[in-house]
């Protein structure tokens, strides 16, 4: 079953975020673009090289009004021993949630039970609080923050421009489509 368009279930849960700790809920997304950046643990191999790209990026995020939130079955404690121990960690300013219940995990349907952690899953969620993209990889496969961060502007660009689609490779200002009435119903 698709995830488009599902609205993301009341949460609460604690965060790492600029050598502090903080409850971030459901409310602290509406109203604003979102990206929920799952990865399965802290302290692995390629989780860190995804989370610093992004962290490389987040000004950019930032400046579209859109927050990170990176996601793992880790304690925020866990996220501070790691924010600690690795330069690339380091360099996230973005709020890590920790999800040691598997609440976020099982709502956006990335829970791997048997091992009580979260595949590679990127979720952009719009400021009404509905999933409108998302990609799950393998857990060997890194992700690109360039690529999300296109994404997200062409999420957004088409919402304001709702008589408008935006092509492959599509990048802002750049030439977008405008589909004819007749085949509407086909997109």
């Amino acid at each position: 079953m698709s995830l488009i368009n599902k609205e993301v279930s009341d949460f609460s849960v604690q965060a790492y975020q600029n050598a502090a700790f903080s409850t971030v809920t459901k409310a602290d997304i509406l109203g604003k673009w979102s990206v929920f950046f799952f990865y399965p643990a802290d302290f692995t191999f390629v989780c860190p090289t995804e989370l610093e790209d992004l962290a490389n990026k987040y000004d950019q995020f930032k400046a579209i009004g859109c927050e990170i939130y990176s996601v793992s079955c880790d304690t925020h404690f866990v996220h501070k021993a790691w924010h600690d121990a690795s330069d690339r960690i380091k360099k996230i300013q973005y709020p890590m949630l920790a999800d040691p219940t598997h609440a976020l995990a099982k709502d956006f349907d990335v829970l791997i039970e048997a091992d009580g952690l979260a595949e590679r899953g990127t979720f952009v969620v719009n400021p009404e609080g509905k999933i409108v993209a998302y990609e799950v990889n393998a857990g060997n496969v890194g992700r690109n923050a360039d690529e999300l961060l296109r994404k997200v502007q062409a999420l957004q660009f088409v919402a304001e421009h709702g008589d408008q689609v935006c092509p492959a490779k599509w990048q802002p200002g750049a030439q977008t489509l405008k589909p004819s009435l007749d085949l509407v119903g086909l997109l």
